[in-house]
């Protein structure tokens, strides 16, 4: 096989490569390692104190690699009203992730954390335009980068070491007290969740293969062009 020959091969290879990634791409949700959970809260279960929490149990458990996706549109009835969630393990454990929206005008926005080794502590909190209900609120959790929030595209905290997590329930609830007026009156809250271990998918692969693949003709050049000369 001449350089020429050779050549014209290494474009087949890379035209054959870039046509099927895209649709290896949209069948890439076909991996049977992902897990997709969708819950729809609606304004109700947030008018409760924190130990009378609506509990949702979620149909797969999200290990360690997981991203929830929040999108509040409750109506609150009252400036100083609230809305939590909290991500738990086990609700017998004393871990999980919390995140809270207040109402407006100030749309206060806090992430907190609760250990069994360092008890409750606030990681972020904005007091004020931390969220609107125009913005997702995302929460993204690996091995390798720990625990990462985000409102839309400002980031409230990035890569809190945790000692990893898996989401297998949340509660919600919005009352300090049970003499407190119920904090909203309408609207719901959706929570996406999504988790899976990408080595588990060929696409996770395919630099690789692509730039193992390319190495191989390059050598086969060079060696072809040094016979020639």
């Amino acid at each position: 096989m001449n350089s020429v020959h050779i050549v014209r091969f290494l474009l087949v290879v890379l035209l054959l490569t870039s046509s099927f990634l895209p649709v290896y791409a949209q069948e890439s949700t076909m991996n049977k390692s992902e897990r997709y959970d969708f819950v729809e809260v609606p304004y109700g279960a947030f008018n409760v104190v924190t130990k009378n929490s609506t509990v949702y149990k979620l149909d797969h458990e999200h290990v360690t690699n997981w991203q929830l996706e929040i999108e509040n549109k409750l109506k609150y009835t009252n400036p100083n009203s609230t809305a939590v969630v909290r991500l738990y393990e086990d609700l017998n454990k004393s871990k999980f992730i919390e995140i809270g929206m207040g109402a407006a005008p100030n749309y206060r926005f806090w992430v907190a954390i609760n250990t069994p080794e360092d008890g409750y502590f606030i990681i972020q909190d904005d007091n004020k335009l931390g969220w609107t209900p125009d913005k997702y609120v995302t929460a993204t959790h690996s091995s390798n980068s720990g625990l990462t929030v985000s409102v839309g595209q400002k980031v409230a905290v990035t890569n809190l070491d945790i000692a990893g997590f898996t989401v297998r329930e949340f509660t919600v609830h919005g009352m300090n007290s049970q003499y407190d007026n119920p904090p909203v009156n309408d609207g719901k809250m959706t929570l996406s969740f999504v988790s899976g271990d990408p080595s588990q998918n060929i696409i996770f692969y395919m630099p690789m293969i692509v730039l193992a693949g390319s190495i191989a003709v390059i050598v086969i050049l060079l060696k072809t062009k040094k016979r020639s000369t």
